[in-house]
């Protein structure tokens, strides 16, 4: 299939499409007219990819994690111990931004109405 139906049958712009496959995420054979040409399982690496990064993984983790994407009913598949560790550090990365973003939060939340001057704060006596 050409980039065009790939698109359509996946959701994903063919900018996209592109870039995945600069990123060497996506591999199409190429037409002696130079077209794109993909096959029907390039679907569902492409959802595959898609889910990926939504889950916060960059292109270089997912191009990583896709040799061992074999089977094509799961996501993925928890076979092997490299992609697990992987993911763990991957996870506790977000966990550890999650933290920082709530901390920041706070401090915002605890500025809210609170006095410029500190010794406003204090009743006089």
């Amino acid at each position: 299939m050409r980039i065009g139906e790939l698109s359509r049958r996946t959701g994903v712009s063919q900018r996209s499409l592109r870039y995945y496959e600069e990123q060497n995420l996506l591999t199409p054979t190429r037409l002696p007219n130079g077209y794109r040409d993909y096959d029907e399982r390039t679907v569902t690496t492409v959802r595959r990819i898609q889910i990926l990064l939504s889950a916060g993984l960059g292109t270089s983790a997912v191009a990583e994690i896709l040799p061992g994407a074999v089977d094509d009913t799961v996501v993925l598949a928890g076979r092997c111990p490299e992609l697990i560790d992987g993911l763990a550090k991957e996870r506790q990365r977000i966990d550890t931004a999650i933290a920082a973003l709530i901390a920041a939060r706070d401090i915002l939340d605890s500025l809210v109405g609170r006095p410029l001057d500190p010794e406003a704060d204090t009743p006089s006596g």
